[in-house]
């Protein structure tokens, strides 16, 4: 059989997915699957029997759109069983085959692809973690992780800005292991690229420091087979080919236009490709034998290489024993820890300390029950505090090191750090101000859709910031946050909340985790406990059997909540304080536990945080009272912003009151 026919098997299945769908993108699909074909059929080391081997080469979609080609490829090597009748389930309801490529829902996708230039940062993640976990564990004739990433790209991923962010970092650490695959078809939605993207993009990533590579018909799979063994020599450096496509080939109509992009061929254009093709069925989605009898047969190839891989680990294993079970132990998702009965982990300092600081020590304290986290922040590891201490720094060459240099990178940290969760085998932490989470939020919602426990450390969380003033004070954030499905969002008011944080992110299995800190000191708090883990408990108790008023606050103002009920109390006022460092958490309690700590008898109550009053309403109500933060701040000292926004001792006791007295 010739190979030119696996190929247009490819095709054909993606059109009729996408014309039965009446949605999706053909362009694509059309064009690039030679460039598809020749990698998984000739260059990828992967077993379809087994899609989780350790070593396996990793692909990567970063054009998500092109979906339909991704899973016609899993369909014909034959993961998962994904069916035909898969296929005709395209971008329908609770199918196996959505719009966009989905980590967790389809065997064989190894990340959540659409926002483009999302997978060239997740790509290069894996690659450093390739590395990193090479230089680990990687002995003399037993190279037990050594594996390539590949992704492929298309114009659009090149113009996002996360491209140049990400592809910077990789030809900085030396990744040569990693493969990127350029699509280029020269079609965008609206036209012709040369309407907004006309820069030498083969001279831009040798400016990175790229090997390059240039394939000039897409269609030629021996030249493209030629430019991905030249690519996969050893190297310090990654390589980039860029490979010249026709979107829409074989349907005249729509080859080389921008209406091939995202709208299906129509019934007559899908006849005219099967004719294009000489393809020797008329029925959708029929597939003759002897292309399901090939396919086989290549994949495989894959279960030869992980049989070899797998003798190779057995010798390790007597060589080398304990390696062996770390480096099993770093790829066991599931494996406990016995943090939450480590006495010295939650022994109390009892300072005043900023929350930025203790959240440092206890990342350091982490740091050596955890030998497989590393990460860093984008460029403000010093003021974040999130520089492990002799850990070493991952470079090009001391790969090995734990603490990362992102750079000033935020959105390329964060999808950067989501690939490295994705390959296994390592945890991961980000760090930047609080108020930069803004460039961080579009990866951020991609772990929280993952379903992989990123962490974000975000320090600098209010007015508190002070004199660098409105532009570095985050108002809206905490909003923003915690209106993310499957996200914790941690603001902790002292040390033992900030434990609990850390504690909830490094042992979450599925949800990522947002720990919100403060830049000045806190007050030592006496009622915060454990009870932190529950996202949200009575911080002061009422003195009479009844609370008149419930007080929420989290973080710089639950100090400020006691101090206040305090006062309240002399009034004849009697408050209880409810600190709510994590509200998903709290609401993933009992019923019961949340009417312990919020009685619904209590109606009157009040919330103070200084950040936006828009998520506590849920608590509040609409009748509630706000000491929030519904404006924009200002460049002062932070004592005098804290006075000039209402947050001090006796401005909450007198609006308190006055709410009282009108309700």
């Amino acid at each position: 059989m010739k190979e030119q026919t696996a190929i247009n098997a490819i095709r054909i299945l993606s059109a009729d997915a996408i014309q039965k769908a009446k949605s999706g993108h053909p362009g694509l699909p059309l064009g690039a699957a030679p460039i598809a074909y020749e990698l998984w059929a000739h260059h990828m080391s992967h077993n379809p029997k087994n899609p989780k081997w350790m070593n396996r080469d990793r692909f990567i979609l970063s054009a998500g759109h092109g979906s339909a080609m991704l899973y016609s490829l899993l369909h014909l090597f034959g993961y998962g069983e994904l069916s035909v009748e898969d296929l005709k389930q395209f971008r329908q309801l609770d199918s196996l085959t959505p719009g966009h490529p989905e980590y967790r829902h389809t065997v064989g996708v190894e990340a959540t692809t659409g926002p483009l230039g999302a997978g060239l940062g997740m790509a290069v993640g894996m690659a450093m973690a390739e590395k990193h976990l090479a230089a680990k564990f990687n002995k003399e004739n037993y190279p037990v992780i050594d594996h390539y990433t590949y992704v492929l790209c298309g114009d659009g991923c090149l113009m996002e800005g996360i491209s140049s962010e990400v592809m910077s970092l990789a030809g900085t650490l030396g990744l040569g292991k990693l493969i990127v695959l350029y699509d280029s078809n020269s079609i965008t939605i609206e036209g012709g690229t040369d309407l907004a993207f006309t820069e030498d993009v083969t001279k831009r990533f040798e400016a990175f420091g790229f090997r390059t590579y240039t394939v000039q018909d897409g269609n030629d799979i021996e030249a493209v087979g030629r430019a991905i063994e030249k690519a996969k020599e050893e190297s310090d450096k990654p390589a980039f080919i860029k490979i010249t496509t026709k979107i829409g080939y074989g349907v005249p109509a729509k080859e080389g236009k921008a209406c091939a992009h995202g709208e299906p061929l129509g019934e007559e254009n899908v006849k005219i490709l099967r004719k294009t093709l000489n393809w020797p069925c008329e029925e959708p989605f029929k597939i003759p034998d002897e292309v399901y009898d090939f396919y086989k047969e290549l994949a495989s190839q894959g279960e030869e290489k992980e049989t070899v891989w797998n003798a190779m680990m057995e010798e390790y294993a007597r060589e080398y024993p304990d390696l062996k079970a770390e480096l099993e132990r770093w790829f066991d998702e599931d494996r406990e820890d016995n943090l939450i009965e480590d006495v010295d982990f939650w022994k109390r300092e009892g300072k005043a300390e900023a929350t930025r600081s203790i959240s440092g020590k206890a990342l350091n304290y982490i740091k050596d029950k955890m030998p497989n986290l590393v990460g860093g922040s984008a460029d403000l590891g010093p003021s974040n505090k999130t520089i492990m201490s002799e850990a070493g720094e991952f470079s090009k060459e001391t790969p090995d090191g734990r603490n990362i240099h992102f750079g000033v990178r935020e959105i390329g940290m964060t999808a950067i750090a989501n690939g490295m969760l994705l390959h296994g085998g390592l945890k991961t932490y980000t760090a930047t101000f609080f108020v930069f989470v803004d460039y961080m939020k579009p990866m951020l919602r991609l772990s929280s859709l993952m379903q992989i426990p990123q962490i974000a450390v975000l320090s600098h969380d209010s007015i508190g910031v002070g004199e660098d003033g409105p532009t570095h004070e985050p108002i809206e954030q905490l909003a923003m946050l915690r209106s993310m499905p499957n996200m914790y969002v941690f603001r902790p008011a002292d040390e033992i909340e900030t434990k609990a944080a850390w504690y909830t992110a490094v042992t979450s299995k599925r949800t990522p985790t947002c720990l919100v800190v403060s830049r000045q000191n806190l007050p030592v708090l006496a009622g915060t406990s454990k009870d932190a883990l529950f996202g949200g408990y009575v911080l002061r108790k009422e003195k009479k059997s009844e609370a008149d008023l419930l007080m929420f606050a989290t973080g710089s103002e639950a100090g400020l909540a006691v101090e206040a009920a305090e006062k309240l109390e002399e009034q004849g006022i009697s408050a209880r304080v409810v600190s709510m460092p994590c509200m998903e958490l709290f609401e993933e309690q009992t019923k019961e536990y949340k009417e312990s700590v919020i009685p619904a008898n209590v109606k009157k109550r009040v919330a103070i945080e200084a950040g936006c009053s828009m998520p506590w309403y849920k608590y509040a109500g609409i009748d509630g009272c706000f000491v929030t933060m519904d404006t924009f701040g200002a460049s002062a000292p932070a004592g005098q912003l804290f006075e000039k926004y209402g947050f001090s001792v006796d401005n909450v006791v007198t609006t308190i009151e006055n709410y009282m007295r009108n309700k």
